[in-house]
């Protein structure tokens, strides 16, 4: 059962969230909030897998709550909440270890499909504003990733994996497409995140595009 944390000040969203979850046969809502210090409460609880968090709230707003949560409980996977006018507030999110990030008219299905797949270790970068993304990504300067000159010690496969992440394809997609099993993938990541000193696929596929890999 994945436990979700829902953080928004739109008590509306919140609900509707919890409506929408709540059907779900293998998620259970297990406490939401308005700001991002109740987020870091939620997390403190020890009750969360995934958390999805809005960015712009009162108090302690989702980039501060991202940086402090993925710092202190790094099992918590965040997932930030957006809108089309959030460009900065993702950035930032990213950089300080959101694992991706949803619209938020984003269509039911996605929403829960997006939950699995980050709570799997994947990342998600939704096409709508994934180009915006790329492009501030290769513009940033460098901050906590590896040198270039690493690359040269991954293998053929590692190189190809490392361009299909950050693409935005999941472990599922990759396997498909080069013609391997979802584990040998896995077994794939774990590898290239220890060779690269990365905490996970999100640093790994924002790596890929801020040195021109993808």
């Amino acid at each position: 059962m994945i436990k979700v944390g829902i953080i928004d000040d739109q008590e509306i969203l919140r609900h509707g969230l919890r409506m929408l979850l709540g059907s779900e046969p293998d998620m259970m809502v297990t406490g939401d909030g308005a700001n991002g210090h109740e987020a870091y409460q939620l997390c403190r609880q020890g009750n969360v897998d995934v958390l999805l968090m809005d960015v712009k709230m009162p108090e302690v707003d989702g980039v501060e709550a991202t940086r402090r949560i993925c710092r202190d409980f790094p099992s918590v996977r965040v997932i930030i909440l957006t809108t089309f006018d959030d460009d900065e507030y993702i950035f930032e999110a990213l950089k300080h270890g959101a694992s991706g990030y949803l619209l938020k008219d984003a269509p039911p299905a996605k929403i829960a499909e997006a939950i699995r797949e980050i709570h799997r270790g994947g990342a998600l970068i939704q096409p709508g504003i994934a180009v915006r993304v790329v492009q501030r990504l290769r513009h940033m300067e460098e901050v906590e990733t590896p040198h270039l000159e690493q690359v040269t010690c991954l293998t053929e496969r590692e190189k190809q994996i490392m361009r299909l992440v950050g693409e935005g394809k999941s472990n599922r997609e990759i396997a498909r497409e080069l013609y391997i099993t979802e584990g040998t993938v896995k077994n794939h990541l774990g590898n290239l995140l220890a060779k690269l000193g990365l905490r996970d696929r999100t640093q790994l596929a924002i790596f890929a595009l801020r040195n021109h890999l993808v």
